[in-house]
């Protein structure tokens, strides 16, 4: 399992990290447990609540196609007090 593909960076989830919850984008297939336990064995955290929605991909035109980008799963994760995780590396474009 991939899971986690990058770290989201907007003036939220920079708010959000002195409440000491991270926003990431993760596979739109994997569920909230699998990310919990992804995430608890990869970094060695505590996770205390996971707050996910979809969202829907982007219409974009190639000439005279009409298309979509992929649809992705954004998730905010809450660690326990005391926990951290390292800064996860930027999406690259």
């Amino acid at each position: 399992m991939d899971g986690i593909r990058y770290a989201v960076f907007t003036n939220k989830s920079i708010r959000l990290l002195g409440k000491n919850q991270y926003t990431s984008n993760v596979e739109s297939g994997s569920t909230r447990t699998e990310i919990k336990h992804w995430v608890e064995l990869f970094f060695g955290v505590k996770v205390i609540a996971m707050n996910s929605h979809r969202l829907r991909g982007k219409a974009r035109r190639m000439g005279p196609i009409m298309g979509q980008t992929m649809h992705y799963r954004r998730m905010i994760i809450t660690l326990q007090p005391g926990y951290s995780i390292p800064p996860l590396r930027k999406k690259r474009t």
